[in-house]
């Protein structure tokens, strides 16, 4: 195992993790350290994403009584010059 540390000291670890934060908060630490790390990989590999965005439209989407984005109408009907 890395760093010298065997199955015994990860469950004695694990345990008294356990013991400091309880079963109601892992499950929350757990998916905030991988939101971090995901972040944290997107920004070092450089990739630029509109989160704001996306959030933005997920959030008009599930709420009604907010203000739908405005799209432009074309005319089509008119030739092009």
């Amino acid at each position: 195992m890395p760093f010298g540390i065997g199955p015994l000291e990860l469950v004695i670890l694990l345990v008294i993790v356990l013991l400091i934060f309880g079963a109601k908060r892992l499950p929350e630490m757990g998916r905030s350290l991988g939101s971090g790390m995901r972040e944290f990989k997107k920004g070092v590999s450089g990739e630029k994403t509109d989160e704001p965005q996306d959030q933005v439209a997920a959030a008009q989407a599930t709420d009604p009584t907010l203000p739908q984005p405005q799209t432009q109408k074309t005319d089509e009907t008119t030739p092009a010059p």
